[in-house]
């Protein structure tokens, strides 16, 4: 297993499938490289089938376990049952996606090997879902999820970006995954300096203290010092990034790009390393690369001075 100087050893990678969407969520930032909504026909720079399979084999020679399926949607692959099917045994395989081709395709995933989703849902009204996702295919994704839950894939994850436009609708998503079997519910930080808006952001802390007051047991998960609130029954995990020095210490994720491109952290799009033609050779070369000049966001690349991050220029300079 590697592991960088700060001794985070890989555990994980999460691969995007494409940049494409159906959606156009306000607050995307296509993980971390900035929203590039569309076109919706496949592009030729995506990493095709044998080449994200080549990488997941590589990935399992150094002791990665667990692999997350992202995009853009990466539903729209029509490859990605396949894809999934030729996973690694030795990896589990999980899902992030908006939840609108579920129906009709979650069993088949799920007979291929996928063990879990995470569908992104950020409102249960759907005035307030199109006004954050710009579509109206809220009927689908609630398809989706039910989908997803009927198939086996659960716990389903319910994603929801916590910022100005959303934070008055935590209290009543929390409600629902305590009233149905087989949801769970992840409140996300907005992250500004990849997103931008960041006159959208709120206190994070507000959500905690308000999760706290209703929680029955609460437990703090080793990864990334996450806190999770059990609520009548239902479980409520909050990923809060921002500023987080600790965050950072327990990250053990490395990310690939649709078109095949390493990062060591989501924040960055900085120190990318191409996996050239994506041979086993050129993939190992730059993973262990990538892996070795890992550094936290927070605490390193970015330190706190007089109450503020700011950009390490000693770091920056090194």
């Amino acid at each position: 297993m590697l592991a960088d100087e700060f001794g985070r050893e890989i555990t994980g990678v999460r691969v995007s499938l494409t940049d494409r969407c159906n959606f156009d969520c306000v607050y995307c930032h296509n993980e971390g490289l900035g929203d590039t909504r569309g076109p919706m026909e496949p592009q030729a720079a995506e990493m095709n089938t044998d080449e994200v399979v080549r990488f997941l084999d590589v990935a399992a020679e150094y002791g990665v376990t667990a692999v997350k399926f992202t995009g853009g949607e990466p539903m729209l692959r029509d490859d990605l049952e396949t894809i999934i099917r030729r996973t690694p045994d030795s990896m589990s395989a999980s899902l992030t996606t908006n939840g609108t081709f579920l129906p009709g395709r979650a069993t088949a995933l799920y007979e291929a090997g996928l063990e879990r989703v995470n569908v992104s849902q950020d409102a249960l009204d759907p005035a307030a879902f199109r006004e954050v996702t710009q579509t109206g295919a809220y009927d689908a994704v609630i398809e989706g999820v039910l989908a997803a839950v009927d198939a086996g894939l659960t716990p389903v994850k319910l994603n929801m970006v916590v910022f100005e436009a959303t934070a008055g609708y935590v209290p009543e998503m929390v409600e629902h995954v305590a009233e149905n079997d087989g949801l769970q519910l992840q409140l996300i930080e907005y992250m500004p300096e990849i997103a931008g808006h960041p006159e959208w952001a709120i206190e994070i802390e507000r959500v905690h203290d308000w999760l706290t007051e209703q929680a029955d047991e609460i437990v703090t998960r080793e990864m990334h010092d996450r806190r999770r609130y059990w609520i009548d029954g239902g479980l409520v995990e909050v990923v809060d990034p921002v500023g987080n020095e600790t965050f950072c210490a327990n990250c053990h994720r490395v990310r690939v790009t649709h078109d095949g491109q390493l990062k060591g952290c989501l924040n960055r799009h900085d120190n990318c390393k191409s996996m050239g033609e994506m041979s086993k050779s050129e993939i190992r070369a730059a993973f262990e690369a990538t892996v070795a000049e890992r550094v936290p966001y927070y605490g390193e690349y970015m330190v706190e001075r007089d109450g503020e991050w700011v950009v390490n220029e000693e770091y920056i300079e090194s």
